[in-house]
């Protein structure tokens, strides 16, 4: 009992669970969407495109969350721009979107003193997080789930059949970028747990795990909250423990986890085979 309870007398940890608990139920619920629509590059691409908010941040003295968050935004906007015109496709936008805004980043670093001051952002530190993190991850969780809920049915309708739901009248552009939106502020919430790089690995993992073993987009919202929210915390009791990086240990129990759940599907399955052919024998391959 010691062991489980001893990071919890340091108040750093105390920030870091609770940081996690929110990252990972807000990046879980809108990993399902992005796993539906099979947009797995999008929270990637918002991650590194999220590099040159946080460098002006810094060489600005601004607070580097804001200038992540406002570059997540930006991203966004002009991802749903460009993929409401007939002339790109959303992937084209995402890909052009991210390769320009990085590179942008990249520029302006050159000109910092040393790659070190951004190593924070590019790799989480999610056990430095202060009250004022915690107050905006908070913020930004709260807002994420109020708007799903509102918009469940629409989200799920037009993440599952884009087409049916122009038919029967939905706007399916103004709801794509309501996700996009949604997903920005995840991303930049992750990026305060596991940084720019492991992020993508944040929003997916848990809800592909998820998706192994229900195809209930509720159901598949709550199990994909609880893997990531188990991952976070198995990766910073590895972190306390043994001493290794919080954000990379996070996404590495995340990936455990996730493979699993593919074992779990795969004993499912060829149980239900087996069944199968035990209750229709005709199923079983002719031996000539």
């Amino acid at each position: 009992m010691n062991w489980l309870l001893a990071p919890f007398h340091f108040s750093f940890m105390q920030s870091g669970f609770l940081a996690i608990t929110l990252v990972g139920t807000t990046c879980a619920v809108l990993g399902c969407y992005v796993v539906l629509r099979r947009m797995a590059f999008i929270g990637d691409a918002i991650a590194h495109t999220a590099l040159p908010g946080i460098v002006v941040a810094y060489l600005n003295s601004y607070n580097l969350f804001f200038g992540a968050l406002v570059a997540g935004l930006l991203t966004a906007l002009g991802i749903g721009w460009l993929s409401g015109r007939e002339e790109l496709r959303e992937d084209t936008a995402i890909g052009v979107l991210f390769t320009g805004m990085f590179a942008l980043g990249l520029l302006i670093i050159s000109h910092t003193r040393s790659f070190r001051d951004f190593s924070s952002m590019l790799f989480g530190n999610i056990l430095g997080v202060t009250r004022t993190d915690l107050v905006l991850i908070s913020t930004i969780t709260a807002i994420v789930i109020a708007v799903v809920l509102l918009f469940y049915k629409e989200l799920e309708l037009t993440s599952v059949d884009p087409s049916y739901s122009a038919v029967i009248g939905l706007r399916v552009n103004w709801m794509r970028n309501v996700l996009l939106f949604l997903l920005a502020l995840a991303v930049v919430t992750g990026i305060q747990a596991v940084g720019v790089i492991l992020t993508s690995g944040l929003l997916i993992t848990p809800a592909a795990a998820a998706s192994l073993l229900t195809r209930d987009l509720l159901r598949m919202m709550v199990l994909a909250a609880g893997l990531a929210i188990a991952a976070g915390f198995i990766g910073l009791y590895a972190s306390f423990y043994a001493n290794v990086g919080s954000g990379a240990a996070i996404v590495l129990s995340g990936s455990a986890l996730f493979a699993i759940a593919f074992a779990l599907r795969t004993v499912l399955n060829m149980t239900r085979r087996r069944s199968s052919v035990a209750a229709d024998p005709a199923e079983l391959p002719d031996s000539q």
